[in-house]
């Protein structure tokens, strides 16, 4: 089940890719939808580094474990994403999050991808339909948020 979302941001690549690796700034930025919850915190158990893990805490209390499978700074980065909870958990396994930020005249396009494993092949249509709707829109959100809160090109820091 795969999910994409893309988007041009007026800022650099360097400030974006940071801010989806921030602790700190990323929780606030990711709100969720619907039955997607929005975060209420990371926790870093390891400095970021392929392999290293954190843990994810959404608004509903649900513990999850990102543990980043490529890092390319500030061109890419992935993680594995696990210890769902119910109700995602009813719905898929675990989640492959990939970002990229490719620089361009105005900006940078981020492009933000999941590809979920689903839980069950009979849960799956279920699945799909739910994720599109609601996590999609999540991510988009997410993605709004950040060409709000980054500063733009040419900005000093």
């Amino acid at each position: 089940m795969h999910l994409s979302v893309e988007h041009v941001i007026a800022a650099p690549a360097d400030a974006l890719f940071a801010l989806t690796l921030d602790v700190q700034r990323f929780p606030q930025l990711f709100t969720g939808c619907g039955p997607v919850p929005g975060l209420r915190c990371i926790e870093h158990n390891s400095p970021p580094g392929i392999g290293a893990t954190r843990r994810v805490e959404s608004m509903d209390g649900a513990c999850m474990i990102e543990t980043i499978t490529f890092l390319d700074p500030p061109r890419r980065h992935a993680y594995r994403l696990s210890g769902l909870r119910p109700p995602l958990a009813w719905l898929a396994r675990v989640g492959h999050a990939n970002w990229t930020f490719s620089e361009e005249a105005t900006g940078t396009r981020v492009r933000w991808t999941y590809d979920w494993e689903p839980a069950s092949v009979f849960t799956r249509p279920l699945a799909w339909l739910l994720l599109k709707v609601f996590m999609r829109t999540a991510m988009t959100r997410c993605l709004r948020a950040m060409a709000q809160s980054a500063r733009p090109v040419g900005e000093a820091a």
